[in-house]
Formats: structure tokens, C-alpha cells, sequence
């Protein structure tokens, strides 16, 4: 099993990128904005029609485009025209996030679920974003809140480090799980058997027995996430770092983390 390189638990992970106005997130002037500013970069990963791996957040391109098409429904020649946020910045690929970040801060990938339920309905996404990590070096690790597709990918690329992302799942967030599925997610019980090596949970529940008893083991936990100084303060108590949107904390030395 592949260990959580060390700058993920020293440098903040910027949200999305540095994002903010005139700086849409998961774009490439994000990733360069966090690159300047030194701090690790979260990026979520949405498939194109033919599967081409993008750096997009929702499921859907109508909140950062205005179009309410999936944005698996699109072929790349087609993403390409599309703006986010009425700025000039396009969706970006993987291949072309990584050709920018080339190794210089931490990257955390979020590979975001294709089942609909977090089953093991996965799909191919997981192979298309390893095929894209074949030549990268640099700090990575890859991570998703479906446990199968953690496993999957961990399988296909053992040296990477895998997580889980997690929560409490709350059946108000998460209104197409029964009750056993929250419970058994909520629980992090696919954490062994997914080959994960750490894991990144929503602050609002890192007082949850299970992140508390894997802290305990030694396993890393990051958090999400974080908007305000107060809520990192608070973060820290259980968590060994976050991921931050809406403020730029301070970023922990080198000596700092050793002690």
C-alpha cells in the first residue's frame, strides 16, 4: 500500500483550486493561482462523452455554463467552446491539469461517483484518469466517495494513494441511499478492503467514533470543507489538514509537521 506523501499533510489544499471572482473553480487559472500561492489543489474528475477524463465538479454544466446537459452527453470538441462563469477559462482535461501543475503542488483527484448510488456501477472513468496519471510525477493521490471505485483504481494503480472521501450521510444529502448503504458508508467500512491509505471527511462530522479510531491507527485524515480561520482551528482538532475555499490559511512548515 502506497503512504499519503508528506506535503499533503503540510500544505492546505486549496478547494477547486485557488478559485474566486474572475477565477472559476477547477479551472486552469485556479490551478495557477494555488500553484503561486504554494498550496496543494483538489480537483474533481467528470467523464466527457468518450470518456476523456475533465476537470469538472457537477454533473450537469448549468451552474458554472448555464446549460443544463450533462456534461457526459458532450464530446470534447464540444466542451472545449464552453466557458466557465462568463470568463474566458474553458473546462479543462486532465492531461492538460496535470501539463500545467507538472508535479509542483500536490495533487488531491476526486473521481466522482458514476453508479448514482456509490455502487459498483463504476464504469471506466477510473481506468481513463489512471491512464492519464502513466507519465505524471509529481505528489498525487486520487480518491472518491464510492469505495468501489477507490478499490478499482487502487488495483489498476497500486503506487498511487487511494481514499475515501466520507461524511455522515445524512439521508437529507444523500436522498437515493436506503439506511443500511449511509450507515455502512457513514461507518467508512470499505475502508481495509478499498486499499485506501487515508482518508478525507466533511468537518461537520470528524467527532464520528470511526475517523477518530483510524486517526488513532495512524491513517491520515484531511478534511472538507473549510471556509473561515475559526472552522480551521476547529478542523484541527481531529484532522491532520484540509481542504479550504473562500480564505488562504497559513501553510504549515516543514518542522511543523515533525513535531
Amino acid at each position: 500500500m502506497s503512504r499519503l506523501p508528506s506535503d499533503f499533510l503540510r500544505l492546505p489544499v486549496s478547494h477547486r483550486g485557488l478559485h474566486g471572482p474572475g477565477v472559476p473553480e477547477n479551472s486552469l487559472a485556479a490551478a495557477r493561482a494555488a500553484i503561486e500561492a504554494g498550496y496543494g489543489i483538489e480537483l474533481d474528475i467528470q467523464p466527457a462523452a468518450d470518456g476523456t477524463p475533465m476537470v469538472f465538479h457537477d454533473y450537469d454544466l448549468v451552474r458554472l455554463t448555464g446549460d443544463k446537459t450533462a456534461i457526459a452527453m458532450y464530446s470534447l470538441a464540444d466542451l472545449a467552446e464552453k466557458r466557465l462563469l462568463d470568463s474566458d477559462e474553458a473546462i479543462p482535461t486532465l492531461a492538460q491539469f496535470l501539463e500545467l501543475v507538472a508535479g509542483r503542488v500536490p495533487l488531491l483527484i476526486e473521481i466522482k461517483d458514476q453508479d448514482g448510488r456509490l455502487g459498483d456501477d463504476i464504469g471506466e472513468l477510473h481506468q481513463r484518469v489512471a491512464e492519464d496519471l502513466d507519465d505524471y510525477r509529481g505528489p498525487v493521490a486520487v480518491m472518491s466517495f464510492n469505495p468501489h471505485t477507490v478499490r478499482a483504481f487502487h488495483e489498476i494503480r497500486p503506487d498511487i494513494p487511494v481514499g475515501i472521501t466520507s461524511c455522515g450521510y445524512p439521508a437529507e444529502d444523500w436522498p437515493l441511499l436506503d439506511d443500511k448503504t449511509r450507515s455502512h458508508l457513514a461507518a467508512i467500512a470499505d475502508f481495509d478492503q478499498s486499499g485506501s491509505c487515508f482518508i478525507s471527511h466533511d468537518k461537520g462530522d470528524l467527532a464520528n467514533p470511526r475517523v477518530d479510531a483510524l486517526k488513532a491507527q495512524g491513517i491520515p485524515v484531511l478534511c472538507w470543507t473549510v471556509r473561515s480561520s475559526a472552522e480551521e482551528n476547529a478542523a484541527r482538532q481531529f484532522a491532520d489538514n484540509i481542504t479550504f475555499e473562500d480564505y488562504q490559511p497559513s501553510i504549515v512548515t516543514e518542522m511543523q509537521v515533525g513535531e
